[in-house]
């Protein structure tokens, strides 16, 4: 079918993380900045997913931005997500980059799509040419139907799984700073963040 994928070629579905830290009067003027940072690229290259804020507890505020970036983009589209922090006074206290090969998955949904396509087109021509017995007809009507159906779920995951490697998942976080009652968790917090590590958001969850 069209689309398909050269052989060999690894599929990749990228997520990217940025934590920023910075005053909490200035979370929302460089939320909207990087915002428009990813229209004034345009739908082709950048997609604003979700866009909120919280504001609470005294002088803590959270914020985050989800964005899907055109793949072969990504990278330098972070870079300067952290270059437009420093002119709001803005910290990037955390970054990662996460990749998971879909290659196998999306081999495999293609083998079954080519497979389910063949089979209902055997079908099709047994209703076609009415050959067999009426009841032998009536299951291959059932068989085209449920046939159809599994065509047409592996046509919506290749679709998802190709979205996912042409577009990185990019989650943008916006924190200023501690949360009453954070207490002796921020060392934690700050320690493993500036390493950007998973782990010291857990342990500090």
């Amino acid at each position: 079918g069209g689309g398909e994928i050269p052989v060999g070629t690894p599929q990749v579905a990228y997520r990217y993380a940025y934590g920023f830290r910075l005053p909490s009067d200035a979370i929302r003027p460089l939320q909207e900045r990087h915002a428009d940072m990813c229209e004034a690229k345009g739908a082709e290259v950048c997609r604003i997913i979700s866009m909120d804020q919280a504001e609470n507890e005294g002088d803590y505020a959270y914020g985050s931005l989800t964005l899907a970036v055109r793949a072969r983009d990504a990278r330098s589209f972070g870079k300067d997500l952290a270059n437009a922090s420093g002119k709001v006074d803005g910290e990037l206290v955390s970054s990662s980059i996460e990749g998971e090969d879909l290659s196998k998955r999306i081999v495999d949904t293609e083998a079954r799509l080519r497979a389910r396509t063949v089979l209902r087109d055997r079908l099709m021509d047994v209703l076609r040419n009415r050959r067999g017995t009426v009841s032998e007809l009536v299951a291959a009507e059932r068989g085209v139907a449920q046939v159809n159906e599994e065509i047409d779920q592996a046509q919506s995951w290749l679709a998802e799984m190709r979205g996912r490697v042409n577009f990185s998942r990019m989650n943008v976080s916006y924190e200023s700073g501690a949360p009453a009652g954070g207490g002796f968790m921020e060392p934690i917090r700050n320690a493993f963040g500036s390493i950007g590590s998973v782990l010291g958001n857990t342990i500090a969850a």
